[in-house]
């Protein structure tokens, strides 16, 4: 027994004592902290002074003023509305924030059911949404709101026991030194050793992030960005070495290859479950993740569209993450809240399938209707993504036997069933669906294989 207990101590020591080097192979072999994959659910605020223009994308700056030829629309759109020889920084005294209440916001993301939230703390801008003083009088608390947002939207987010994660982008459309550097073929790193890394360091020590989205690493490799030296701080050093989670995001060629859980590219959707665990990024708006002024009801996902997302998205092992953009005012724009409160409550109903949930051994299919499988436990949850046109449902997957019970999530009373081949598929009578504008039902099929 005494030795038992001495083989249970020195593996809890030797892997408190794990360290990561800095090196792709050694942060790969990194465990992923169980609550990321618990979670399932996020939500994705992207913020800014993009906001304030809030027209065509929170990439406006590039459009209008970094690419060749720039894009045309942007150009007439800041001749008829502006004055000549407006720039870009002068949005930002604009973005006054000054309806930004983080306990509301905080309150539609926790009704939302999401498990965490990841608010953009600088985007390829450069703007910090906190006073960075690597930073100066380009950030949220020298000009602009004059206010700390992403300590106070983390404030109110960890009040409510949701995870805090924030966006960070590795470069900066206009800053001297990266451009510098990447004349200079990124030869030089006077932008990552003066710029950002010690801004990251300060982020992390200061706010303490679960989860770490980075963000614009294309353009160089991840030996321009000291990627590895930084996670290698992160995972072994850091205030939020056992808890926090890391995208793929690091450098170019590292998508979908290296880090903590795969992005591989925005609106992500694998045609198979995928071997490594990995996140769908997706917005409410079609055309955009920043605030759009001009957003039509038609280019936004509905409530069953973003409902079925979610529930391919988790049954092949991934978490889906919902984005909205903010008004410069501060706003949640009544349709994004009205969405995020429409899933939530499609979860309040069926979470028990999504939430801490596995991939089952076959993923969905579709004879009725569409159907997606997840497991939990000894149950295995089918979840209708369209309404049956029959009151009747087959299943042909599931392999029952006499202690097959199925039942619908909300009803708890068994549903008669009849097997389609002796051992094997199923079908289900069953009862009169609830109206849900999410147009997903889930039954819980226990004692199958």
């Amino acid at each position: 027994m005494f030795a038992a207990f001495a083989i249970v101590v020195v593996a809890l020591v030797s892997q408190t004592a794990a360290r990561y080097s800095a090196d792709w192979a050694s942060l790969d072999a990194r465990p992923l902290p169980p609550w990321y994959d618990e979670a399932k659910v996020g939500v994705f605020v992207h913020w800014g002074v993009f906001s304030v223009p809030g027209f065509g994308s929170e990439w406006f700056w590039w459009h209008w003023q970094g690419q060749q030829p720039p894009e045309q629309k942007c150009v007439s759109y800041m001749s008829k509305n502006y004055p000549p020889g407006f720039s870009y920084p002068e949005f930002a005294p604009r973005f006054h924030a000054e309806f930004f209440a983080p306990e509301d916001w905080a309150d539609v993301f926790k009704a939302s059911g999401a498990k965490y939230v990841v608010l953009t703390a600088k985007h390829h801008e450069g703007f910090t949404n906190w006073g960075s003083p690597y930073s100066w009088n380009w950030n949220s608390e020298d000009t602009g709101p004059h206010r700390d947002l992403v300590g106070d939207l983390g404030e109110a987010v960890r009040n409510r026991s949701l995870h805090y994660g924030l966006y960070n982008s590795l470069y900066e459309w206009f800053h001297p030194l990266y451009l510098a550097d990447k004349k200079n073929g990124f030869q030089t790193q006077k932008f990552v050793m003066h710029k950002l890394l010690p801004e990251l360091y300060n982020m992390v020590v200061r706010y303490r992030p679960e989860v770490i989205w980075s963000d614009g690493d294309w353009e160089a490799p991840d030996t321009y960005w000291n990627s590895t030296e930084f996670l290698a701080w992160l995972y072994n050093d850091s205030p939020v070495k056992d808890t926090v989670v890391t995208n793929d995001r690091w450098g170019a060629g590292c998508a979908c290859k290296h880090g903590g859980y795969y992005n591989c590219e925005d609106k992500y959707t694998p045609g198979q479950l995928p071997q490594h665990k990995w996140e769908k990024c997706t917005s409410v708006d079609t055309l955009s993740w920043g605030y759009r002024r001009n957003m039509k009801l038609s280019e936004l996902m509905d409530l069953p569209a973003i409902i079925e997302d979610l529930v391919g998205t988790v049954a092949l092992g991934g978490n889906y993450l919902l984005n909205v953009g903010p008004t410069p005012e501060g706003m949640i724009p009544a349709v994004f809240e009205e969405r995020l409160r429409g899933v939530g409550a499609w979860l309040k109903l069926n979470g028990e399938a999504i939430y801490a949930s596995k991939p089952w051994r076959v993923q969905a299919e579709n004879t009725t209707v569409p159907v997606w499988y997840t497991s939990k436990g000894n149950a295995v949850y089918a979840i209708m993504t369209a309404r049956p046109p029959r009151v009747t449902l087959q299943l042909l997957a599931p392999k029952t036997s006499a202690a097959t019970k199925v039942t619908l999530l909300g009803n708890s009373n068994p549903l008669p069933w009849a097997p389609v081949q002796p051992s094997a598929g199923l079908t289900v009578l069953l009862p009169e669906l609830p109206s849900s504008s999410g147009q997903a039902w889930t039954l819980k099929l226990d004692g199958i294989q």
